[in-house]
């Protein structure tokens, strides 16, 4: 930088332009809202996706076979929750849409994360990370309220224990349990993954929303 302070200039305003994501728009409040939320939950489906993969590899081949057969991963307590049915009508949906979802989906984990079968030091960093992402999505439905739909209130939104996992159950049977428990928890968070990613991309004016 010595050789020219124009070069020096050009180099910092370069590199300025990598860290904020190639783009020419000013990075707003809502915008690094949403970069966070979208790590965090980037993080918590690789978690979820290494508990699965943990779990399915201390079953027998057998094991696997069979649940692998039984378990229809369309059918997760949290179905309930309406959201889009494909890649189209998810890009379709609102940023405010997106949100709520998104909150409802993280929140209905709150409870059963705890039961998350898996190391201690991977399920441990579960719960503490979900109440985190929740509480950044509320802020960014807030920040977005301004849409005709309302953000959720959290008093509504409280769940049952995930689908009958917390009746005592034994052999087979809680193995299966424990295996779908995984498996939707997983599908969940690349649900979430997934809004948010496009949620946020929607403020980028020169991004590529497709997914």
């Amino acid at each position: 930088c010595q050789t020219s302070e124009t070069v020096c200039l050009s180099v910092v305003l370069l590199l300025s332009v990598v860290c904020l994501g190639v783009s020419s728009q000013p990075i707003t409040d809502s915008q690094r809202l949403f970069s966070i939320a979208v790590n965090r939950v980037t993080h918590l489906h690789l978690l979820a996706q290494r508990l699965f993969s943990d779990f399915e590899s201390s079953l027998q081949t057998e094991e696997q076979r069979q649940l692998n057969k039984v378990f229809l991963q369309d059918f997760c307590n949290s179905d309930y929750i309406i959201s889009p049915i494909d890649k189209h009508e998810t890009q379709r949906s609102s940023v405010l849409k997106l949100l709520s979802i998104s909150y409802r989906l993280v929140e209905s984990w709150e409870f059963p994360s705890r039961s998350l079968s898996g190391g201690s030091s991977l399920r441990n960093q579960i719960s503490p990370r979900l109440s985190e992402l929740k509480t950044g999505i509320l802020l960014l439905i807030r920040a977005n309220q301004d849409e005709a739909e309302n953000y959720p209130d959290s008093d509504a939104l409280q769940h049952a224990p995930y689908g009958n996992y917390y009746q005592s159950l034994g052999g087979n049977e809680s193995l299966r349990q424990t295996y779908e428990l995984l498996a939707c928890f997983k599908k969940d968070m690349h649900k979430v993954e997934t809004y948010l990613t496009v949620a946020k991309c929607r403020l980028s004016p020169e991004a590529n929303c497709t997914l």
